[in-house]
């Protein structure tokens, strides 16, 4: 019984320790597009993998000229987010329908996915949910 009982608890500890990765594919609110998730030398970055208009769908918004001509997908729109307790933040968001970039935090609310980007004290959340 001892061992059942500890089993059990192992499950659910492995369970929920993975239920808080937060790395992996997500589809972001609107549904057009995918965002890739991943860690690197202790930060979280997230780059476009899949597009709703399609893969050469291109970065027209950009405010610098010269990029506006470059595919989004591989585009990075997650940079330097760094891990503070249950959220990741200061890092930065690229928002390629306006061409901006903002300030970010992303957190996990159950199987979901806050993103938040911000703008001194004004802020946009949107949720996302995993691929």
């Amino acid at each position: 019984m001892k061992r059942i009982f500890l089993s059990m608890v192992c499950m659910l500890m492995c369970l929920a320790g993975y239920s808080q990765d937060i790395t992996g594919k997500w589809i972001t609110e609107a549904g057009d597009a995918q965002v890739e998730i991943y860690e690197s030398n202790g930060k979280l970055n997230g780059k476009i993998v899949w597009l709703e208009k399609g893969p050469d769908t291109r970065d027209v918004h950009n405010p610098d000229e010269k990029l506006r001509s470059r595919k989004l997908m591989g585009v990075h729109l997650l940079s330097g987010l760094t891990k503070k307790k249950d959220k990741w933040e200061g890092g930065r968001i690229y928002n390629p329908k306006n061409g901006k970039d903002y300030k970010c935090a992303i957190w996990l609310d159950g199987d979901k996915l806050k993103v938040r980007g911000y703008i001194g004290f004004l802020y946009e959340t949107q949720t996302w949910k995993r691929k």
